[in-house]
């Protein structure tokens, strides 16, 4: 017997973008004349890429293209990328929420879906009443649903309000009881979307251990988005890296993280305007270039034992504008691993120019990380200009990434992963103490 629990062929998933997105009546007539000439849906040959960074000139847009991968029994399947990049529709469809344009998709056993928050439930009935209708819903007997009751109720921590309408629920109890129905009442695949997210940090850790659990014990799949990658890394043994609709690569949880985090930013080391994505926009300064430099040449690439230089460029839009520039480096799953904005350090020679009200022109910020201080890693770096009362912030996050590459400086003949985020060069001292 077969031991794949999921396959997709040539999955693609078209939407009409407008008010009416499912098109219109002599749209609809085409597609039917198509059909009954036995042609191909005349609109499947028209739309663009899904990039929502940039405006396009076709009203069709393919939120998933040609997408083929399958997930085998037991597996921990992550599945990440930007916002748009696909990966809810792609759940979506998976989990017959949607039907695709074009391609097929085989599913083996019962599937329960997480997509959002009350997925699956109904607003006037009680906890109670939606743990049993979800398990009528996964084909599961009352007997059935009985003998693993306490344990959903217990692990949802809201047996006080069980017997209350889940329309009183906060969104963090509903998914604590939507994640529990989900986890105890045994599919065989189970698909958690970033809903997660809602619950606080001890029920995320509780989940990621429950998901653990069910897979490695009862050999369940799971396919599990998320943008936090430090829990895709612990939690999915293969993971897919999906871009505007498109499956751009599949294979180990490590290095697909790492291709993500990097993607697009590696360029030789230097980013500048329209290229910085600025998320959030400040009215005293704007961003101009971000760019890496060692041994004086801009580079994405740095032996471990070389300084890192962190060159920020940028403009005061309005004279006497006080703005500190800020630095957030983030290690290749995604942990922000040191946070510094000039002036925060004690230093031998403070930057002359701290706190000071600026005139308009464009500045250059210069940060410096020492040699043999960094792991051999990727990293991520965002950039910030905070104002003096840091309530109108520009905020640019993943301009840039840079590797750090050991060339046996530190390590010597030992030929395995250095363990920690950071690895710097400490002094040690050893002192006889006589015969023991």
């Amino acid at each position: 017997m077969s031991d794949i629990a999921i396959k997709v062929e040539g999955l693609s998933k078209q939407y009409r973008l407008g008010e009416i997105g499912t098109g219109t009546i002599s749209h609809d007539l085409n597609r039917w004349w198509a059909r009954m000439r036995g042609k191909e849906d005349p609109f499947a040959r028209v739309g663009e890429v899904n990039d929502r960074t940039s405006k396009g000139n076709s009203d069709y847009v393919w939120s998933l293209r040609d997408v083929d991968f399958e997930v085998k029994q037991g597996e921990v399947l992550g599945i990440v990328g930007r916002n748009g990049a696909g990966k809810s529709t792609l759940l979506k469809v998976l989990s017959k929420v949607t039907t695709p344009t074009t391609g097929r998709v085989k599913i083996k056993g019962r599937m329960a879906a997480l997509l959002e928050v009350g997925t699956g439930f109904h607003p006037e009935l009680t906890g109670r009443e939606n743990i049993f209708l979800n398990g009528a819903i996964l084909g599961m007997t009352k007997t059935e649903i009985r003998s693993k009751f306490d344990e959903i109720v217990d692990f949802s921590g809201v047996e006080r309000y069980i017997d209350t309408p889940v329309k009183r629920y906060s969104s963090g109890m509903y998914v604590r009881l939507a994640f529990a129905v989900s986890a105890f009442l045994e599919p065989e695949i189970l698909i958690v979307d970033e809903v997660l997210a809602v619950g606080d940090a001890e029920f995320q850790k509780k989940c990621l251990g429950r998901m653990g659990d069910v897979s490695r014990n009862d050999g369940r799949t799971i396919l599990f988005v998320s943008h936090n990658m430090a829990a895709v890394s612990n939690l999915c043994t293969s993971s897919i890296f999906m871009r505007n609709g498109s499956l751009q690569s599949m294979g180990p949880t490590d290095r697909i993280i790492e291709e993500y985090i990097a993607y697009g930013k590696f360029n030789v080391g230097e980013v500048t305007t329209p290229d910085i994505v600025v998320t959030k926009r400040c009215s005293s300064a704007s961003f101009h270039a971000v760019r890496i430099v060692a041994n004086g040449e801009i580079t994405s690439s740095i032996d471990i034992s070389h300084e890192v230089t962190i060159e920020m460029e940028y403009d005061i839009l309005r004279d006497q504008a006080v703005v500190f520039p800020s630095i957030h480096l983030l290690d290749n799953i995604g942990t922000c691993i040191l946070t510094t904005f000039n002036g925060t350090s004690a230093v031998t020679q403070p930057d002359p120019l701290f706190g000071r009200p600026l005139k308009k022109g464009r500045y250059k910020s210069v940060l410096i990380i020492p040699g043999s201080f960094l792991n051999d890693k990727t990293y991520t770096i965002s950039v910030f200009l905070v104002p003096e009362d840091a309530t109108d912030m520009g905020v640019a996050e993943d301009v840039i990434s840079f590797s750090i590459t050991d060339t046996g400086e530190m390590r010597k003949e030992y030929g395995g992963d250095w363990w920690g985020l950071i690895r710097p060069k400490m002094a040690w001292h050893t002192t006889f103490l006589g015969a023991s």
